[in-house]
């Protein structure tokens, strides 16, 4: 049933949570940031905001840059991450006295692409996932170019898998 909050856990699959990726066994490769819930972030039924959640994978993708390259050196370097796609599944709602922590990591870093996988967890409990793709350009030509090297080096699944 569309717009169920429980239908989501009704449709795992070996992948994880309606189709999206999990995050890797080698934790290493997950940045986690606490998230402090605001009272904007609220909406009228008492929980959070289905698009604070796209600003939040937003600051999770910065922190993640942020471990190696971050934005200010990425823009000095003519180089910038582009957003193509979204896709977030909601499982459990949150409200303004959860605790939650964020987790980004790398699914692929190739050709000029990136995806990455994200989630939102109280505790042991999963309230959304998420994966975004997108690709680097370089700012003066607005073309794409290859993920940075130092980011593959960090964050890149081993070849044949995101373990």
């Amino acid at each position: 049933m569309p717009g169920t909050l429980g239908a989501a856990s009704e449709r795992r699959n070996s992948v994880g949570a309606t189709g999206l990726a999990e995050p890797p066994i080698d934790p290493s490769r997950v940045v986690e940031r606490p998230i402090e819930i605001k009272t904007y972030d609220i909406d009228y039924a008492g929980i959070v905001g289905n698009i604070v959640y796209v600003r939040w994978l937003e600051d999770l993708r910065l922190a993640m840059m942020a471990e190696v390259y971050p934005l200010a050196q990425a823009v000095a370097d003519d180089v910038a991450p582009v957003l193509l796609e979204t896709r977030i599944t909601y499982e459990r709602p949150l409200s303004l006295q959860d605790r939650v922590l964020g987790r980004v990591w790398a699914i692929a870093l190739t050709g000029a692409r990136w995806r990455i996988g994200a989630e939102f967890r109280v505790g042991e409990t999963v309230h959304a996932r998420a994966e975004q793709t997108g690709i680097f350009i370089r700012l003066s030509t607005r073309k794409p170019v290859p993920p940075p090297k130092i980011l593959i080096e960090r964050f890149a699944p081993p070849r044949g898998g995101s373990a």
